[in-house]
């Protein structure tokens, strides 16, 4: 009873104080009516030099790290020089598999489920995975466990066991989703868009079959790991609660009597296919809304007009509820829950701008009539500086995000060096920002946005997203943007029509 009313006092004084003033008299605070109104002292934040953090070994690989005494904790991440762009041919999701079974498989030392155990049991976070274009490992644990957790990362990135039990479950795992792949709108629409702008025989469409997947064996696993799994292909960063120099000692021990092999390349090959401008609809018969997307090949990272294009994009579509198309296909038109763009500025090779949404079949073509005027928009009318400001504002102000944590920062950079990004590219990040004006995205936006080019792909019920018909402006229809072609579903396993 005591302490419940010492806590109603306090409470009681301490709304005393707010409302009367330290000097006891009423104090005035102006609220601002809209929350878009209020004002903030200025964001600064300083990216710390990527320098202050790498560090080479002697056998040549790059770490880097970072002290971080808040918590006992331990992170380090490895990235390593591989992906599903070296699978040979007719062995489709091998890097893949390899990739998940390092971790899974077990080791020559310890079986899958000795692993497990002594895993959970340091309460600890070890996995493996391989992308198209790259492998990454990581391990999370107590500090205190650094050096077991050390000895367990090496051990199943060096001497995987590839078990033959995980791997025919894991091979039974991919089957079944390969035969689930046209269940859903999002995958097909996917997976067509892919098709569309890079072509059949790009890498980056190469996905696993049946036929592929039981091709693979588990010596073809061992032949991939010992190719591009060493230290000439990796590179680490590191964060956590340990001293700097007594933890590259540490990784040094680790991976320094492991042979160094030959490198892989550093770039992958780009599409030779080029998107056929048009309107694509591909029949899913047994949904009644449609996925629609928009868009064509953009551009390389690094134009000089990089920061410009992503001012011109946060606008459009890429800026969460203050973008143009989310103001009108959802907010002005309740046409869509979530609408977006993307101007992809590709690292290998170019990307693809993309705007994207789902609504309901007769409203698709009206919708895409409603994106590509905001697209045209762009092109013909100079943005408010208003409007400018809150982009870069948007930007500007979560930009220290991306460098909230220590293991944050040192895997940024890590990425970075993996992908051949200028290792100033943070330091100059705001003020690169801060330089884009209205006169730049008018022009980014009449040179890199081209509606005679636009490709138009729709996954749905064909006759419905046809028809049109919705109440806003019934003769509005597909045929309106382009030449059609309706497209039948791929076979699930296959991908060929």
């Amino acid at each position: 009873m005591y302490h419940y009313a010492k806590t109603v006092v306090l409470v009681g004084l301490a709304a005393c104080v707010v409302a009367t003033g330290c000097a006891g008299q009423p104090t005035t605070k102006t609220i601002s009516p809209h929350p878009s109104q209020l004002v903030f002292p200025p964001l600064e934040y300083e990216v710390p030099a990527p320098s202050q953090f790498r560090e080479v070994l002697p056998n040549g690989m790059v770490v880097y790290i970072a002290e971080d005494r808040i918590l006992p904790t331990f992170d380090l991440t490895v990235f390593i020089r591989t992906g599903g762009a070296f699978d040979p041919p007719g062995k489709a999701g091998l890097a893949s598999l390899t990739g998940e079974q390092l971790r899974d498989g077990g080791t020559t030392v310890l079986s899958p489920e000795e692993l497990d155990d002594r895993v959970e049991f340091l309460a600890a976070s070890l996995t493996s995975r391989v992308s198209d274009t790259q492998g990454v490992a990581g391990l999370s644990l107590l500090a205190k466990d650094i050096d077991e957790g050390l000895e367990l990362l090496v051990d199943v990135l060096r001497r995987p066991r590839f078990d033959e039990e995980r791997l025919r479950l894991a091979k039974d795992r991919l089957l079944q989703n390969i035969k689930r792949r046209n269940d859903s709108t999002r995958s097909i629409e996917g997976v067509e868009w892919g098709f569309l702008m890079d072509g059949d025989d790009h890498f980056s469409n190469r996905y696993p079959s049946s036929e592929s997947i039981n091709a693979i064996t588990r010596d073809d696993m061992l032949a991939f790991h010992s190719k591009y799994y060493h230290p000439g292909n990796m590179m680490i960063a590191v964060a956590g609660d340990f001293d700097r120099a007594e933890m590259l000692e540490k990784i040094e021990r680790a991976f320094g009597d492991w042979p160094v092999g030959e490198a892989a390349p550093k770039t992958f090959p780009e599409p030779r296919h080029g998107p056929e401008p048009g309107v694509y609809v591909v029949d899913k018969e047994d949904v009644n809304q449609g996925r629609v997307s928009i868009g064509h090949k953009s551009v390389l990272r690094g134009t000089p007009d990089e920061f410009a294009l992503r001012m011109m994009d946060t606008i459009l579509g890429a800026g969460s509820f203050q973008s143009r198309l989310v103001k009108k296909v959802r907010s002005q038109e309740g046409l869509a829950y979530s609408v977006r763009s993307r101007f992809g500025q590709g690292i290998y090779y170019p990307g693809s701008f993309r705007c994207s949404f789902q609504s309901k079949s007769d409203a698709c073509a009206y919708a895409t009539g409603l994106v590509i005027d905001e697209i045209n928009r762009l092109r013909t009318e100079e943005v408010d500086q208003d409007e400018l400001d809150r982009a870069i504002s948007r930007l500007v102000e979560s930009f220290p995000q991306r460098f909230q944590s220590k293991m944050a920062l040192v895997t940024t950079y890590l990425g970075d060096e993996y992908t051949g990004r200028a290792p100033e590219y943070w330091q100059t990040y705001v003020a690169n920002l801060k330089r884009v004006t209205t006169d730049d995205v008018l022009r980014v936006a009449q040179e890199y946005l081209h509606p005679d080019k636009m490709v138009i792909l729709a996954v749905g019920q064909t006759d419905a997203l046809l028809a049109g018909g919705h109440d806003k402006d019934p003769d509005v229809r597909f045929d309106r943007f382009g030449n059609v072609a309706t497209l039948p579903l791929r076979d699930p396993d296959t991908l060929k029509r």
